[in-house]
């Protein structure tokens, strides 16, 4: 089995200098987004990939558009996204439980 991180045969990595935690909050690059922000983001294009999805039935419906194909690729792409987002908010509040939890 191959070491990806190369630490089994380099045991200078594992007594190297020990950095204590930032306990003061964690420094971030200021040109980056903030998690809070991409979170954002993403929940406008899932709306933004829904309201496309309801507009194209709507046009289906009424005859404005006839080609089925578009109409189901674009419910999809909503539908996918949609559960996409609904696992990460999952798995944020499976860490916030698991934080929870800690003893202090």
């Amino acid at each position: 089995m191959a070491d990806p991180l190369g630490l089994i045969g380099n045991t200078s990595a594992l007594h190297g200098p020990m950095i204590p935690p930032n306990r003061g909050g964690a420094t971030r690059d200021p040109s980056q987004p903030s998690f809070k922000d991409l979170l954002n983001q993403q929940i406008d294009q899932v709306n933004q990939l829904q309201n496309d999805a309801k507009e194209a039935i709507e046009d289906l419906a009424t005859g404005r558009r006839d080609d089925l194909e578009s109409v189901m690729i674009a419910t999809q792409k909503a539908d996918t996204a949609f559960r996409m987002l609904l696992q990460v908010r999952n798995k944020v509040m499976d860490a916030y439980e698991e934080v929870k939890q800690l003893r202090v």
